[in-house]
């Protein structure tokens, strides 16, 4: 067989596969595996972006040393090195190499050297001196213990291997205070865990010597936070993990537990106590290794009983975990972990695929902000006539009830009242008022349908938080809180969070935006209702993330009937009092509530997840379709045959325009009713769009007339569903659907119309007719 016929398969297995193995990889313990890097950014219809996948990636003694990215023999060996140095960038790998199976192009990561190379390849132990020319113990002994994937069912993403490599590698070399921030909904638990699990296997401790297992404590400052973690954990041995709590204190006559490895507890319980603080019943030196989960809510602020905490157990390694990159807000805490070791942002969570992406419906309203002249209803407090309220305003100064029954009727005639929805207000009452005007307006049967989850409500709260997190319950659908529920929650099924009160921070932002990005089957994106101008804060340089474009309003939907709840602690253990002063209370004239409207506005979003303005979103269209097509021949050539027109729209979808977005352009250019192809043409060339309907007439008026009536029959019905839902229902893979509906099955469709080969034709030839002109 000549090497030009040879598949990239045959080239892995009859060239490279043996020069990996005569160099020992694949034996005593080293590892050779393809791995998927990421699945792709999430898009509409249960389709993904292109996912990335590394030919051979190289491990030995937990690191993935090397990466290969293998072509057939017959085109150059140098064809993949842009995809090797990629992927050897994602994962970390020191060392990235492309082969044809008849030469080899090495890459060292490090400094940059690069060139050919001859065999032999390099065994794991040489590979392995070569990344790491100083020895060092404890990198050997973390080496030695295998990542706990509960015998293979699931396995470490990339960038939680490099975080979790990152933290060793800082510990092994003596590192004290050591941060990681990643992106919310990114797994830092399971990067926690693994970390603990690699030490305590090794038996790391302060020692500097293997002579006992560490004892690590992990500490957070919200009962669920450390209650999820506890469950995590649950491949230690029974004996090695404890919670410090107050039923634990007190059954063990007010000393906390001292025998075991692993240690779960909040600040709130740390810091209090019988005449002493809990923690002070633990020598300073007790602990080796101390996680503090979302260090950016204050555990390393200056001043506080936090800080005094840590620097209590000084000795101790600690390694911060946070979501929020750099900023004034939370630069002590910078300052005290120091830099981090290692960063995965939201935006990458997003392109790669591991988070859900989000659109955004800005709410702008004409009682955004409110004067006070006299003709509506003073039913509290004092206030002069022409005096203004502004957002920040509402709910804390003034209290104007049918303002916020008016926000509530708005998002809850727009969303599907089925999904789960996370709504943010301004304060603990205020979070009272929006939660019993949404039972009120709701279309469910269910009184349980809507609860208020804040520091006021405790256990039972906490029972509804749960059950909310709880995928298999739909009870409660709809939570409302005021600072509680902008970190922690781990519920993957989020498809709304409304902003009803002003966003302080970015990093509360980036925190809020978090509670809908956990991915979950059939979940394509979610939805933040924005009524208090928070998109803003997508024009924050630190903004990482990169919004969908808003859908178009909706028609009210049909709620659900079923069970579901839950809640937790907020920052420093408690949401703090409501201020003292009276409120002003106003009820609006009847006249005042009629002229209440709503406008809803479209952002759009750059690549880079800047918003920019509708004319520059067609400009980077148009420039990005130009390098695609050619001419008008040429776009309506490859749009006339399904086939070739669903690769033109892949194409589109891998520069960022997936079918979403392309339905929003539809919009855009204010043809909803045109062909994606009429749109694309008057982008391009200034055609005027035809509509769906127009182009279905044309060929109902003289494109079928030598058609057999059978035929004919079948192919007005997909003409039918063409106009009614697009040109989806032209795709192949539809005309299956058709014959079953039409005749049962495929096999009888078939016996109908003459046999498969002629209804495609028929499909096709309907379709070059469809788009002729």
């Amino acid at each position: 067989m000549s090497i030009h016929d040879e598949t990239e398969a045959d080239t892995r297995a009859e060239r490279i596969d043996p020069v990996l193995a005569a160099a020992g990889w694949g034996q005593n313990g080293s590892k050779v595996r393809r791995e998927v890097i990421c699945p792709g950014r999430i898009q509409s219809g249960g389709t993904r972006g292109k996912g990335l996948s590394a030919d051979y990636v190289l491990i030995h003694k937990g690191q993935k040393l090397a990466v290969l990215e293998a072509k057939r023999a017959g085109v150059s060996h140098r064809s993949g090195v842009g995809q090797a140095k990629d992927y050897a960038t994602r994962l970390g790998s020191r060392y990235a190499y492309a082969s044809n199976g008849l030469n080899w192009y090495q890459i060292d990561m490090a400094n940059g050297a690069e060139g050919d190379m001859d065999l032999p390849f390099p065994t794991p132990d040489e590979l392995w001196d070569r990344t790491f020319a100083d020895h060092n113990d404890w990198r050997e002994r973390f080496g030695a213990v295998d990542f706990e994937t509960d015998g293979g069912k699931w396995e470490l993403r990339y960038y939680q291997h490099k975080a979790v490599n990152a933290a060793l590698e800082a510990l092994a070399k003596g590192d004290r205070r050591i941060l990681l921030t990643l992106a919310t909904g990114t797994g830092k638990t399971s990067i926690a865990f693994q970390i603990a699990w690699k030490l305590f296997q090794a038996k790391w401790n302060l020692t500097g010597e293997p002579v006992r297992r560490p004892r690590i404590l992990f500490l957070a400052d919200r009962n669920i936070l450390a209650d999820q973690a506890y469950n995590a954990f649950s491949a230690f041995p029974n004996d090695a993990v404890t919670r410090i709590d107050p039923d634990t204190i007190r059954k063990n006559r007010g000393r906390p537990p001292k025998n075991a490895s692993l240690f779960f507890t909040i600040f709130q319980t740390f810091m209090t106590g019988e005449g002493e603080p809990v923690y002070t019943q633990y020598p300073p030196d007790f602990f080796d290794f101390i996680v503090i989960d979302e260090c950016h809510r204050g555990g390393a602020k200056d001043e506080s009983e936090w800080r005094r905490l840590l620097e209590y157990f000084e000795p101790a390694a600690q390694l911060g975990l946070t979501a929020t990159p750099k900023r004034k807000h939370n630069a002590d805490t910078y300052a005290y972990f120091g830099e981090p070791i290692y960063t995965y942002a939201l935006r990458d969570g997003i392109e790669d695929g591991f988070l859900t992406p989000f659109k955004v419906r800005q709410m702008a309203s004409t009682i955004d902000e409110y004067v006070y002249d006299g003709s509506d209803d003073l039913i509290a407090g004092a206030v002069e006539e022409g005096e203004a309220f502004t957002e920040g305003d509402f709910n804390t100064r003034i209290i104007i009830e049918e303002r916020e029954l008016s926000r509530v009727k708005e998002f809850m005639s727009q969303i599907d009242q089925r999904q789960k929805t996370l709504v943010f207000c301004a304060t603990q009452d205020h979070a009272a008022l929006v939660r019993d005007l949404i039972n009120q307006v709701k279309g469910s049967t269910n009184p349980n349908y809507c609860h208020r989850v804040t520091a006021d409500d405790g256990t039972v709260g906490e029972q509804h938080l749960r059950d909310f997190q709880d995928n298999d319950k739909t009870i409660p659908t709809v939570l409302t809180t005021s600072q509680k529920l902008s970190t922690g929650v781990d519920a993957r099924n989020i498809r709304h969070i409304v902003l009803m009160r002003p966003i302080r921070s970015m990093i509360e932002f980036k925190q809020i935006i978090g509670r809908g990005t956990r991915t979950y089957e059939g979940k394509d994106f979610f939805t933040i209702w924005d009524f208090v101008k928070a998109h803003e804060n997508f024009n924050d340089p630190e903004w990482d993330g990169e919004p969908l474009e808003p859908e178009e309003p909706k028609g009210p939907r049909t709620p659900p009937t079923g069970p579901e709840p839950g809640p937790e602690e907020p920052p420093g253990g408690g949401e703090g009092p409501e201020p003292p002063q009276e409120k002003i209370v106003v009820k609006l004239s009847d006249g005042s509530v009629r002229r209440i409207k709503y406008i809803a506005s479209t952002t759009y979003w750059s690549p880079e997840g800047k918003p920019i303005s509708a004319q520059e979103f067609l400009e980077r269209l148009f420039g990005d379709l130009a390098g695609i097509v050619a001419d008008e021949d040429q776009l309506r050539a490859v749009w006339s045959d399904p086939d070739n027109r669903e690769r033109f729209l892949e194409q589109l979808s891998d520069r960022g325009y997936d079918r979403d977005r392309l339905d929003d352009i539809r919009r855009l250019v204010d043809a909803p009713d045109s062909d994606l192809f009429d749109v694309l043409s008057y982008i391009l060339f200034t055609n005027p769009p035809k509509t769906r309907n127009e182009r279905a007439d044309n060929v109902r008026r003289d494109g079928l007339g030598q058609t057999a009536e059978e035929t004919k029959a079948l192919l007005l019905a997909i003409l039918a569903a063409y106009e009614e839902r697009g040109e989806s229902e032209l795709r192949t893979k539809k005309l299956g659907t058709f014959l079953t509906a039409r005749y049962g099955s495929v096999s009888e469709g078939k016996a109908k119309l003459g046999g498969l080969d002629a209804i495609k034709t028929a499909f096709r030839e309907m379709q070059g007719t469809l788009y002729s002109d």
